[in-house]
Order: structure tokens, then C-alpha cells, then sequence
């Protein structure tokens, strides 16, 4: 098993302090198997107190003792660093399945967080414990809004593994990122307008896939036409800059995109483990 503790790097609500770690990994070993560790952290002042909050997470297959690439568990993570929670990250190999990990998890999936030592599954269940047991900064997305661009990801799915150029998938992916182009359009730049929520946590990773993977498998892109979506991942240049202006320009100017946020560079896997991730469904 491979732990990584993390401290929350988020400096939107709290004075924070720099904190910096030696990076001699034989520093770091707890009754000899070695511990992997972030180089470094930035503390939120009102995070120095909390225990850590255990989180077992998707392995890297490419790389050592690196997080792997499910969204899910980067939406938890998302919404602990956003909360400024210091967490302790259990690395699994999903494909070699460890004992002590499948007795807490007997489905084998991940992301499960441990509350209160009870061992909690799904990302949905997960994310609202965290904002009921850790309110401040709230996070919580209003019902009418919870939903926004909630279809994108399984329309994404069926695109990616089709065989068919002319089955449909294509034109289900591009209904939904339209949709969710005009939504940011009027409402952005985020799904909650200017404040990041809970809706927002759990799209931008499958975005980050997205993006990724139909790239890679697809040669396919977010096409030009649908700038508040592009623009919302992160900053773009496109010849359709009117409707970007109206969505980061202005009175939106001083906020971050996406994918440019702190919280998601440092809780983002890396673009091979995202496109390792999707070849059993490509390939399958």
C-alpha cells in the first residue's frame, strides 16, 4: 500500500503558510513500506488542527506512487482541497486488489473515505458528507442547477466507443456540450454563476477525460462553435470571441478556468494514465 498525505493548497478563504518538505523519499517510511509525498504544500491556517481525512484512491498505472485516473476520485479530492481538508491518500492498484482493501471496500471500487472509522462509498455520498460534517466553505450546488451538463459524461462514453460514425453518438455528445455552452453562456462562468460548487467539482474531471481521450482515440476536439464551454475548461483563442467575452470578460475577468485552478492541476492524473484508463473500453 502507498500512502500520500496532502495538505488542502486552496488560499481562496484562509491566510495560508508555505510549508516545504524534504524530498528524500527514505524520510519518509512507516514500519518500511516507503511513503510518497507531495514535495510541496501550502496550509490553510484553519486545516492545521483537522486529522487528515483517509481516502483510498485509483493508482497510477504509468507511474509509482502517483494518483491514477478516475474522476470520481478526483471530485473528492477536488472538494477537500476547496474546503481546505488535509487528507491522506491510500494509492490501490485496481488491478492487483490488496486484501485490506477489499475488506473496506468488498466491491472493490474506489473512491471510499473513511468517516468517523466507518468506511464510506460513491462520490455522490461522499462529497455530501464532507460539505454536512464541513460546512464552511460551502459548496453546495441549488437543486435547479444541480443537474447542468449532468448527461455530458455518458454521452461521452458511448461517442468514445463506437465503431459507427453515423450511429448517432457523435451528435448526443455535441447536444449536450451545446446545451451546456448556452447554460454557461447566461449563467457562468461557473455552473453556480460566479462561485465554484459541487456541480462544478464533479464535471471538470470528466471534462479533463474527455478532452484527453477523444483526443487521443478520436483525433476530436470541442469544436470552436461552442466557446463558453472551451473556455470554461480554460482559457482558449478562438475566432468566436464575442460569446467568449461574455463569458470571461468583465465582471468574470478575475476568475480562474477550470482547469487552471490549483486544486485541479494538483488533483488531475496525468494524460497517460487517462488514456491507459480508456483502452479496455476502446479496444473491448
Amino acid at each position: 500500500m502507498s500512502t500520500a498525505v496532502a495538505l488542502s493548497s486552496s488560499l481562496k478563504h484562509n491566510l495560508a503558510l508555505g510549508i516545504r518538505f524534504p524530498q528524500n523519499p527514505s524520510l519518509y517510511r512507516r514500519n518500511g513500506p516507503k511513503v510518497s509525498t507531495f514535495t510541496t504544500f501550502t496550509v490553510a491556517m484553519a486545516a492545521i488542527n483537522t486529522t487528515p481525512v483517509e481516502i483510498c484512491v485509483k493508482a497510477s498505472v504509468t507511474t509509482p506512487n502517483k494518483l491514477g485516473d478516475c474522476p470520481f476520485c478526483q471530485r473528492v479530492l477536488l472538494t477537500m482541497e476547496e474546503k481546505h481538508l488535509p487528507y491522506e491518500m491510500k494509492l490501490v492498484d485496481l488491478s492487483n486488489k490488496p486484501e485490506w482493501f477489499l475488506q473496506i471496500s468488498p466491491e472493490g471500487k474506489v473512491p471510499v473515505v473513511k468517516f468517523d472509522e466507518k468506511w464510506v462509498p460513491d462520490s455522490d455520498v461522499i462529497a455530501q458528507s464532507l460539505e454536512e460534517k464541513y460546512p464552511d466553505p460551502p459548496l453546495v450546488t441549488p437543486p435547479e442547477k444541480a443537474s447542468v451538463g449532468s448527461k455530458i459524461f455518458s454521452t461521452f462514453i458511448g461517442f468514445l466507443k463506437s465503431k459507427d460514425p453515423n450511429d448517432g453518438t457523435e451528435q448526443a455528445l455535441l447536444d449536450e456540450l451545446s446545451s451546456f455552452n448556452d447554460y454557461i453562456k447566461e449563467n457562468g462562468p461557473f455552473i453556480n454563476g460566479e462561485k465554484i460548487s459541487a456541480a462544478d467539482l464533479s464535471l471538470a474531471p470528466k471534462l479533463y477525460h474527455i478532452e484527453i481521450a477523444l483526443g487521443h482515440y478520436k483525433k476530436w476536439s470541442i469544436p470552436d462553435t461552442l466557446p463558453c464551454t472551451k473556455s470554461y475548461m480554460k482559457p482558449s483563442t478562438s475566432k468566436y470571441m464575442p460569446c467568449m467575452r461574455a463569458c470571461l470578460i468583465g465582471r468574470f475577468s478575475h476568475l480562474q478556468t477550470i482547469f487552471s485552478m490549483d486544486s485541479f492541476m494538483k488533483t488531475r492524473a496525468s494524460p497517460d494514465d487517462v488514456i491507459a484508463g480508456w483502452r479496455p473500453k476502446v479496444m473491448g
